[in-house]
């Protein structure tokens, strides 16, 4: 009897570890795509720049900015395990990261505004504005290497 239980608890501990486990990695993927989104979204604007695709600009913009809003939930405590390359300044200055998110919703907000404008000086301006917050914030908390 007491083997029995003991196997049943073995098998309920591992299965809670294995779908934590998966969680984090779901999660981990999750905001993966979410930068790469955004990355994606970066390359879009720089195109529609050169051929002066205003509303592809403000649309990809918007887009940048709907991610920026989320990006610190796309980070919860206890989500830097696994193939990542968040860094652990990430969870040690939370206010800093979350900060950074609002810049970068800021500076893509400002981006979409311009491009509505259709104001070519002010577009050039704040695309490198988004570029700026980008790297700040992969300069501070994004490793160059997959933790794995």
């Amino acid at each position: 009897m007491q083997k029995s239980i003991i196997v049943g608890l073995f098998i309920l501990l591992t299965a809670s570890v294995s779908s934590q486990v998966l969680a984090q990695e779901d999660l981990i993927e999750k905001r993966q795509k979410a930068m790469k989104n955004n990355s994606a979204d970066v390359k879009a604007i720089k195109g529609a720049v050169e051929s002066k695709d205003y509303a592809t600009i403000e649309t990809k913009a918007k887009d940048i900015m709907g991610t920026a809003d989320k990006i610190p939930s796309l980070f919860p405590k206890g989500s830097n395990v696994g193939k990542t390359k968040a860094k652990p300044e990430i969870w040690e200055k939370s206010d800093e990261f979350a900060k950074e998110a609002k810049n970068l919703s800021k500076a893509s907000s400002e981006l979409a505004s311009a491009a509505k404008s259709k104001d070519d000086a002010a577009i050039a301006t704040k695309v490198k504005a988004v570029g700026e917050v980008c790297s700040s914030c992969h300069k501070q908390f994004r490793a160059d290497k997959y933790s794995e």
